[in-house]
């Protein structure tokens, strides 16, 4: 869909970039001609996915940092590192996320912070600590953050991630009027269903990958990586320079035709129901825990 080259001389911070939709950002982003810095708490795990995307595309870099995005301490330290160890940053995605379905009525606070501690806070650490830098330099930069069309009509059953969205969605219109005469633009994505190992184990345990947008999507499928490396490399680009303080929504109209939240699917569920999900998600959640290093 570009030239090889659109990304050239880019740099790009990726939070969560070792998995899911932060890898195969990142992996658009290095087809293009970026180099990448992807960070999150599963240390092995990104070294892993550096050592794959250099070898796929040789000439480009990955520096990995194993960093909790929840601490800002550890956020600044991260961001200075990287701009005294290499060329300074042109972008920035926030795609570290956390998420799980649940009756609000069966929250803990602890839950509740979980969510909103790493997409709420630590989506406004990152920002802060990379376009302060910014400004400090006289850089111009672009900001993605990945959110949900919840921030348009609410989420039931996800209610601390679809508030933590709401909140990142006013910071990227605040700003993007805010910073927007020092060259800094701030965009956000809201995608529709796009199955990751993560995603699918959380948002629709038991089901197949797929499955739910196959049924109520207008375009009759789920979303794919390209999709979304399309839009994102195309927010990073200098073709997009006027572009700012917007939120698109990539989801093939779900959220338009059907809320694009799970309302509608989970309404009826029973106790039991609800104890299957419950036991799915601390499976994931299990495992995910196993392969932090801090």
């Amino acid at each position: 869909m570009f030239s090889k080259d659109l990304l050239s001389g880019k740099r790009i911070l990726v939070t969560g970039g070792g998995t899911g939709l932060g890898k195969a950002m990142s992996e658009g982003f290095m087809s293009l001609g970026a180099d990448v810095v992807i960070c999150g708490r599963r240390k092995g795990v990104l070294d892993d996915t550096a050592k794959e995307l250099m070898d796929r595309y040789p000439g480009r870099k990955v520096d990995v940092f194993g960093v909790d995005i929840r601490d800002f301490n550890a956020v600044d330290a991260m961001v200075e590192e990287v701009f005294q160890t290499g060329a300074p940053l042109t972008g920035l995605i926030n795609n570290a996320a956390g998420n799980f379905i649940s009756r609000t009525e069966d929250l803990t606070p602890g839950g509740f912070n979980a969510i909103a501690n790493i997409v709420m806070h630590g989506t406004f650490y990152v920002t802060h600590s990379v376009g302060k830098r910014w400004i400090a330099r006289q850089l111009p930069g672009s900001v993605i953050s990945i959110l949900a069309t919840w921030v348009r009509n609410g989420g039931p059953y996800v209610v601390p991630s679809a508030m933590s969205k709401a909140a990142v969605n006013v910071m990227t219109m605040s700003l993007a009027a805010e910073w927007g005469h020092y060259g800094i633009r701030l965009n956000s994505i809201a995608p529709g269903e796009i199955p990751t190992e993560g995603m699918n184990a959380r948002l629709s345990p038991g089901q197949k990958p797929g499955e739910r947008a196959a049924k109520f999507n207008p375009m009759g499928r789920h979303g794919t990586f390209a999709d979304l490396q399309n839009l994102a490399s195309f927010l990073q680009s200098d073709g997009s320079s006027w572009i700012n303080g917007e939120t698109i929504a990539l989801d093939g109209a779900q959220g338009l035709a059907t809320g694009g939240n799970f309302y509608s699917v989970m309404r009826d569920w029973s106790d039991a129901d609800w104890q299957k999900a419950r036991d799915l998600i601390r499976g994931q959640n299990e495992k995910d825990r196993s392969q932090r290093t801090n």
